[in-house]
Parts: structure tokens; sequence; C-alpha cells
């Protein structure tokens, strides 16, 4: 698979050895060379548009933000912006935003000096306008970095301005850092919208283990299938047995794939609406496709 398109599927951001595990260090070193990825850190890689997104602030004396600002910040996203998004100050006379997605904003002067949204605030600016999917993307990652608490995510959607307050809080008080990517977070937030479905990321099975997403109660785990994780053959038997005794347990479990979480969510829904009801006797069941 070409290596663009696994670090996009990784979330836009991956380290070294990620990518490692899916190419060679001779195509990682010409992929950097001819610009198809970007080093954001020291063994950190990024797409493009983390380049893009700065250059445009540069020119335009603004700050990276929203979806920008969370690559940026080395965040996973569920898919990289097509154009760059910044913000400059609200005192700024109108200007040519022609490629990028403009915003006019308070900016603070560490925001101003580092040419980025802080990462509280990025994380709100993407709740507030983004699907739901998408801002609990970047909401998750920025919990599992450290760079953002629970309680001031929380805290900072509580005190956002009215428009997309509520789309705030409903995305701070869902994120979670257990989830491992964006595909996990992504499965998750269709199934929040499941009737009668519950789950926890990373939620234990009994002893043989965790799946990516758990309902306890009803005892479900879902399980979000890379190519990537399964590119050993040590990998694909590790999981074939593992999800077997997780069926001698009693547990019921569903498997995706990538394409299915990021472009079939009503296909996703409905097959979870299917596991409910089988769950709880409430047939008929929609069926397979």
């Amino acid at each position: 698979m070409d290596i663009q398109v696994v670090l996009e599927r990784l979330g836009g951001v991956a380290d070294r050895g990620s990518l490692l595990s899916v190419c060679s260090r001779s195509e990682l070193d010409a992929a950097l060379a001819d610009g198809c990825i970007v080093r954001l850190a020291r063994n950190r890689y990024a797409v493009p548009a983390v380049d893009e997104a700065r250059a445009a602030a540069a020119r335009l004396g603004g700050v990276v933000s929203h979806l920008s600002a969370a690559l940026a910040h080395g965040w996973k996203v569920k898919t990289a912006p097509e154009r760059p998004s910044i913000s400059v100050l609200r005192t700024r006379s109108r200007m040519d935003g022609s490629g990028v997605d403009l915003h006019w904003a308070m900016l603070s002067a560490s925001e101003r000096a580092a040419c980025v949204t802080d990462p509280v605030r990025t994380v709100v600016d993407c709740a507030r306008t983004l699907p739901f999917d998408e801002a609990l993307s970047v909401a998750d990652s920025a919990l599992r970095s450290g760079k953002v608490s629970k309680a001031a995510l929380i805290a900072a959607a509580a005190s956002a301005p009215r428009t997309g307050r509520a789309a705030a809080l409903e995305v701070a008080s869902a994120a979670d850092p257990a989830a491992a990517n964006p595909f996990e977070t992504v499965l998750r937030a269709i199934a929040l919208d499941v009737p009668g479905l519950r789950v926890v990321p990373q939620g234990a099975v009994g002893t043989i283990g965790h799946a990516d997403l758990v309902d306890p109660v009803l005892r479900v785990a879902i399980e979000a299938e890379s190519f990537e994780f399964h590119a050993l053959p040590e990998a694909f038997r590790y999981d074939v047995r593992r999800y077997t005794a997780m069926t001698r347990l009693g547990w019921l479990v569903v498997r995706f794939v990538w394409e299915d979480a990021m472009h079939r969510a009503a296909y996703v829904r409905e097959v979870l609406a299917d596991v409910v009801a089988l769950r709880t006797g409430c047939v008929p069941v929609t069926g397979a496709s």
C-alpha cells in the first residue's frame, strides 16, 4: 500500500515504527524527499497539510487553527483537511482568503507567537464546527497526547460561545483517551447513536484481553480491523484464536474494516442495531450485505 495512503489511514500522523511496519526505510526516505509526507518531530511524521497550513498562516499573518492545528499538535484526525484552516485577529481588515478556510477570532499573545491555537482551544474549535465523529477523533487524540485534560476540555466547552457550545459539550463529555486511533473513535461515534448499545473503548473481555469497543452488559465486542496490524501471519493467527476464545465465553464479536467506518456509517449503524436486536430478542434482523 502507498505510504501516503497508509499515513492517512493512521490518522494523518504516525511514528517511524508504525510506518516501517508497512514500508521499507528506502520507501520512507523517498516519500520524505518527494514531499509526500513531512517530518513533524523526531521519529514522527505527518501528511503535507501540516506544512501547507504553516505557510498559509505566515502568508496571512494568522495562526494555524481548527483541524489544521490538530495535525500541527501531532494529533490523529479522521480526515486531513482539504484546505488549511487559518485564524486571524478580529481587528484585521477583510483579506483574500482564497485557498484557505479563514476565521476571525480573538488570539492570545502565546498563540500568535506559536502560530497555532493552543491545545484546548483547538479541540473546542473543532468540536464547535466539525461533524461529531471528526471532532471526537480530535478530542480523543488530544486527551491521549496528554496535552489536554478531560476537566479542562469540559470547562472550556462550557464557556465557549453560544454558537456550537452544545456540540462542544457533547464532544467533551464523550471524549476518551482509551481509543487507540480515529478508526476506533469513528466506530464508537456511530455506536453511540445506536439505541440500546453502550460501548466503552478498550474494554476487557473476561480474562482474554481487551477489544476495541465493548458493551459489557450485552457482551458485544466490536473490533476495528486493519490490514496494517495483520500484515504479519502471527498477528492474524493471534486474533483468530482470540475471537474464538471470546465466542466460547458467550461474546458476540463484530468486525469492521476501515472503509466501513469511514465511508459506510449507515451500514455500520444497521449492523449494530441488528446485533442489539439479537442480544435483546427484539427480532426481526435486517440481514447481511
